[in-house]
């Protein structure tokens, strides 16, 4: 007999999640939607291993002393470093780099897979999660950057969210490193202090003003107690950080629900006809006015300015896709427009508490991830949704019905020697074969307790065939939906004689007819239930 003190504990490990059959149907059915969107602007799909040399992966390179540092590595027989990817663009770009002179150029693809990150999970924050992407490889103008927002929200409208309920926010790398660099933050020499800069920017939404004050300074320490340290910025820099990107009553308080500072000549109604917010064009005014004298600031502010006149030609006005000079993306890589989606419609999160749900996608341009590989410019764009964060939304928000999954119908083993165990497979392969989702019961238990199994599998219908059943070549079809509401709403005696029956007899020969005719009729109540 094993000795109990010796089993292995079951145990999910810290920042990771298990999925069932629900979640995995809604992801397939959201990924379908996202899938159709991408395919209709001409995106081709493909895919890239998990596992990629360390030193491929761009954001992070290989440390002599700290190798695992944010992405989880190992080395193979050869003492290299391999690491699970970080995300699906550093592979994307290997691949095109590896491939460049077969590739159509430019080289449009989406893909989507499971990436990982070596870092403290917490609350909303996972080890492992889901990516899909849509990138474009060798177009230097900013026309694939405006496709790529305007691809965005038509991926909002075609998941059933509103406009109003969603906002593409757009802004440009260039005019971030023009203020960094105006304070003294540019050069080699600075790329540390840099990405801390803009991963505390990027916190705005999470963090506050105060917070991200104290990433830009010495440091924060959080609710947990865990102290993050800062960019070390002088007061003086911090004011002017704050004031074009992050302070209460500037120009893009829009996004923060205090439109009334803003003036009505500011403000634009396009798209519903009710909803006013900052226009595209004054925003961008502001920019010139604010970064008049820093060449690679206006450098940026000429790219917006190209992106919105493209949007608006195509008819995505300033409520669809926005310039937001508060958008930043916390990865160095990107080197002009960046942009985000995000949920504006206030929604349910799991504890059953109103939240503005927040950024649900991002991405930008990052022309010198291929160039790493060429040593050549290679300009390329591209957008990443996080699928779970989405999904959680959309279910919450009631946009991801997965309802119409019926359960299989489960044949009942009534007796298990060889000859009837055919029996019932036979009855199995015709309503196969007739398109039904069905199943043999496979366990050992007997009737009761296979009725509680398809109870718990929410199965529609139970086929039953005893030994006196099958000597008159006939079955038993039990309805369990209309059963278990019979049982539960049913008490007068002749409602009961009334009611649609829920289980009948019949010929084996009639076995699929009757299946198809229950399921029917189940089919009907749920429209009307749904009606």
């Amino acid at each position: 007999m094993a000795d109990k003190s010796e089993k292995t504990k079951a145990r999910l490990p810290r920042g990771f999640a298990d999925r069932g059959a629900e979640d995995i149907r809604a992801v397939e059915k959201m990924m379908a939607t996202i899938r159709s969107v991408y395919e209709l602007y001409g995106f081709e799909p493909a895919d890239q291993p998990l596992i990629e040399y360390t030193d491929a992966l761009g954001k992070f390179l290989p440390d002599q002393d700290r190798p695992n540092e944010g992405v989880f590595s190992f080395q193979d027989d050869d003492d290299q470093w391999l690491s699970l990817r970080y995300d699906l663009t550093a592979p994307t770009a290997r691949f095109v780099a590896e491939n460049f002179e077969r590739l159509p150029k430019p080289y449009r693809s989406y893909r989507s897979g499971w990436v990982f990150r070596n870092e403290k999970p917490g609350p909303g924050r996972f080890r492992q999660f889901m990516q899909f992407d849509a990138d474009t490889i060798g177009t230097p103008g900013v026309a694939a950057d405006a496709e790529m927002a305007m691809m965005m929200a038509d991926v909002m409208e075609a998941l059933g969210i509103k406009r109003g309920d969603y906002v593409i926010r757009v802004n440009n790398r260039k005019v971030l490193d023009g203020v960094l660099e105006a304070i003294g933050l540019g050069g080699d020499e600075n790329a540390g202090r840099r990405l801390t800069v803009l991963r505390a920017i990027d916190k705005l939404d999470k963090v506050g003003t105060d917070g991200v004050r104290a990433l830009l300074g010495k440091g924060r320490l959080d609710e947990s107690g865990d102290f993050t340290k800062g960019a070390g910025l002088s007061e003086q820099s911090i004011d002017r950080m704050m004031e074009v990107f992050g302070a209460p009553g500037g120009f893009w308080d829009y996004n923060m629900g205090t439109e009334g500072v803003i003036s009505d000549d500011r403000r634009t109604t396009e798209d519903n006809g009710k909803t006013s917010v900052l226009s595209n064009r004054f925003a961008i005014n502001e920019l010139r006015l604010a970064f008049s004298e820093q060449p690679l600031a206006l450098d940026g502010i000429n790219e917006l300015t190209a992106i919105n006149e493209m949007v608006r030609a195509a008819g995505y006005g300033s409520n669809r896709i926005r310039i937001d000079p508060s958008v930043v993306r916390g990865l160095e890589y990107y080197t002009g427009p960046v942009f985000e989606a995000e949920l504006l419609a206030e929604i349910p999160n799991e504890d059953g508490q109103i939240v503005r749900f927040g950024s649900v996608g991002g991405g930008g341009r990052y022309d010198g991830l291929v160039s790493r590989f060429r040593g050549e410019p290679v300009p390329a764009t591209g957008f990443s949704i996080g699928v779970s964060r989405l999904m959680t939304a959309l279910k919450n928000l009631g946009k991801l019905d997965v309802s119409e999954v019926i359960a299989p119908v489960v044949v009942l083993v009534m007796d298990k020697d060889t000859e009837s165990l055919g029996r019932y497979q036979k009855m199995v392969s015709e309503l196969r074969a007739a398109g039904i989702r069905s199943e043999m019961y496979l366990g050992g238990a007997g009737m009761k307790a296979q009725l509680k199994y398809a109870d718990r599998r929410g199965c529609p219908i139970a086929v039953i065939q005893g030994g006196d059943e099958r000597a008159k070549g006939e079955l038993q079809i039990k309805d369990l939906i209309e059963g278990a509401r019979m049982s539960a709403e049913i008490t007068d005696n002749a409602e009961w004689r009334a009611a649609r029956p829920a289980q009948v007899t019949v010929a084996e020969s009639e076995l699929v007819a009757e299946v198809k005719k229950i399921l029917a009729a189940q089919a009907a109540d749920r429209a009307k239930g749904g009606a």
